[in-house]
């Protein structure tokens, strides 16, 4: 086992190697197996697929020019979730700073039956299938699938960004209390706190 895994690591380093030469292929094999899940991930903070698959195209991006600087302390898929929930948490910001729209000269009536924010898109069921790995059993698809229903996704619009971003990370993702505050920039102690919060 110990030669496979060395095998896969010198096998990852030397396309990591060429896709920091300039390989597009090489910088497509390592994060197309992220692609999903970012997506996914971006989703869940934001409310919309729209502005996840967005938001899921910058962040490749900003990995694409920032693949110097990866130094590979961490994974690189913890490295691809860190751009991600900056260019999230980034959104979120500026949503607040865009001036608000102007009233229309005639008031639409207010929707009767709608009770969701209007904001929220729902995740379509093609991007779930290919998350949830088949192999694992029927209670892991259901779990993919609950993590990004619409009453989930809903309730998480509701807390601020920073709650948001560790709730997601934490217990849906179920990345370490000391990844997420590497990737936010801050302590364990405040993510501990925000998911308390």
């Amino acid at each position: 086992r110990k030669l496979v895994s060395l095998e896969v690591m010198t096998e990852t380093e030397a396309t990591l190697a060429r896709a920091r030469g300039g390989d597009e292929g090489a910088f497509r094999e390592l994060t197309e197996p992220h692609r999903r899940e970012l997506q996914l991930h971006c989703y869940r903070v934001l409310g919309s697929v729209q502005d996840a698959e967005d938001l899921v195209q910058e962040t490749l991006l900003a990995a694409w020019r920032g693949l110097e600087s990866f130094e590979g302390r961490s994974s690189l898929r913890s490295w691809l979730y860190r751009i991600a929930t900056n260019r999230c948490l980034n959104a979120l910001r500026d949503k607040g700073r865009r001036p608000r729209e102007v009233e229309p000269m005639v008031k639409p009536p207010e929707p009767t039956r709608r009770t969701e924010p209007t904001w929220l898109d729902p995740a379509p069921d093609t991007l779930l299938d290919t998350v949830a790995d088949t192999s694992a059993g029927p209670a892991v698809r259901y779990e993919v699938k609950e993590a990004v229903a619409l009453a989930f996704v809903t309730a998480l619009q509701h807390l601020p960004p920073r709650q948001r971003v560790v709730l997601v990370l934490r217990d849906v993702l179920g990345f370490r209390a000391g990844e997420v505050a590497e990737m936010l920039e801050t302590s364990e102690a405040a993510v501990k706190a925000a998911l308390q919060r």
